[in-house]
């Protein structure tokens, strides 16, 4: 009997030990989680759940609730939106974050109240970002409503605290006749504005603004004139990226010298534009595109450091467009280092007669020195164009690169990220190989070996059947 008990306390030896060890197991785990709770303080608290079992809850530490909204703020949007999900704390917080998005589609009594409600939660706290979309074709017959809800949204959103103000009334035939309320951005209330996008609205500035720290400007469909947008720029001081889309108001730009930060500026289809007046010293990019300007916008005035100039004139141009007058910005730009001119056109009025070397107009006395890369994307064979770009390499003896794309930059099985090239219509195709001759007539004899010229032609391979 004695040896039979004996037995039985050996066999229950591992599983007491199997015990134990699992008592000792659940003791570390507990305990570390016990000093994770100790070290974050009231950030982790230990609780019970109905079976027995221990968790841990993120209740935050006991800060004032303004220093939890500027971690809450500094997080990207993803993060904060999680955060928020498992924190007490940082949900109170989601409730004032600063930068607020309303795309508004259908203009709803339900809408316009919520958005109320979040705007007015922030009266006092302070917006750093508010971007407000508005789509004008869904509420042809409700601007009048729109314009009273966007003022009183503005006037609270608009302090001293705000850093991006972006307002887009989307583009239809059914435009919102909305003025934007200058006043708001004066007074101080537009001192720590560092981006402002406006999109489809009067904008009639009186007094000169005070956006000393405004560092982007983006006007886009937006009806203002030369001497309203000169006050828009007058206290400007780090204005660094300007840029202008659709804006018929304005018939002569005046860039002053005060925009010492000035580096890039972009003007599209600002169709009444008559003149460019530049006298920005450190812009070195400028972006220029236009659908029917007959004379080139260019006052004399200089772009002492402008290093790249890309012009966009891929909107089909009349006929007659004399390309030769580009010279004139080549000569405004004695540092121009790159050079991209883009254009779309179907029909030539001065089209070239291979073999035909008379008049060709030639201005051997300007010099551009600088001028290392030059692209000519569209490249026709209307006789102006032709003489823009002999000029080009009969004056700069730095010039490295010319590439002239007669397929007006089409998709090309070439560059590997394509099987086929985009189709290309048979009048295209003819246009394009006519421009491929009076390359090989008038620019390949001028091109010296120093220079790297790539001709784009269409693709024998895939436009074989469309020719």
């Amino acid at each position: 009997m004695g040896k039979l008990l004996d037995l039985k306390r050996l066999m229950s030896v591992p599983k007491e030990r199997n015990r134990r060890r699992r008592q000792r197991q659940i003791r570390a785990r507990n305990g570390s989680i016990d000093s994770v709770a100790k070290r974050k303080g009231s950030l982790c608290q230990q609780v019970a759940n109905s079976d027995g079992e221990r968790r841990t809850r993120y209740s935050g530490p006991n800060l004032p609730e303004d220093i939890w909204c500027h971690i809450h703020s500094l997080m990207p949007f993803k993060d904060a939106a999680r955060a928020a999900c498992v924190s007490h704390a940082f949900r109170r917080s989601w409730q004032h974050r600063p930068n607020l998005i309303f795309c508004i589609g259908t203009l709803g009594l339900d809408f316009i109240n919520k958005i109320d409600r979040i705007i007015k939660n922030h009266s006092g706290i302070g917006i750093k970002s508010l971007q407000l979309e508005y789509d004008t074709f869904c509420n042809a017959r409700r601007s009048a409503s729109i314009s009273y809800h966007l003022n009183n949204w503005l006037q609270i959103a608009v302090t001293p605290w705000i850093e991006e103000l972006i307002l887009t009334l989307s583009l239809s035939s059914y435009n919102v006749d909305y003025n934007f309320p200058c006043s708001l951005l004066s007074d101080g209330r537009g001192s720590s504005l560092r981006h402002l996008y406006l999109g489809s609205c009067f904008f009639h500035p009186t007094v000169n603004l005070e956006l000393r720290n405004l560092t982007r400007l983006h006007l886009v469909t937006v009806h203002i004139t030369g001497d309203e947008f000169g006050c828009l720029l007058s206290n400007s001081y780090a204005l660094e990226r300007l840029e202008l889309k659709y804006c018929y108001g304005i018939i002569c730009l005046k860039i002053p010298c005060l925009l010492q930060r000035l580096s890039h500026l972009e003007v599209f289809e600002c169709r009444m534009l008559q003149a460019i007046e530049n006298k920005a010293p450190n812009l070195c990019s400028f972006d220029l595109g236009a659908r029917q300007m007959v004379d080139t916008p260019m006052l004399p005035s200089k772009f002492f450091y402008l290093k790249c100039l890309t012009i966009d004139l891929a909107w089909r141009l009349s006929p007659a467009y004399d390309y030769f007058s580009l010279i004139s910005f080549l000569d405004a730009s004695p540092s121009l280092e790159t050079f991209c001119l883009e254009i779309s056109q179907d029909r030539m009025e001065n089209e070239l007669i291979i073999g035909d070397m008379s008049h060709m107009r030639q201005m051997l006395e300007h010099r551009h020195d600088n001028l290392q890369s030059v692209e000519i994307i569209g490249f026709c064979y209307t006789k102006s164009l032709i003489e823009l770009t002999c000029h080009i390499l009969d004056n700069t003896t730095s010039l490295k690169h010319l590439k002239l794309d007669t397929t007006r930059d089409v998709f090309s099985c070439s560059t590997g990220k394509h099987d086929k090239c985009f189709h290309m219509g048979k009048d295209m195709l003819t246009e394009a190989k006519k421009a491929v001759l009076a390359i090989e007539t008038y620019i390949e004899p001028k091109v010296p070996s120093t220079v790297m010229l790539n001709v784009v032609k269409p693709c024998n391979r895939c436009h074989v059947a469309e020719s």
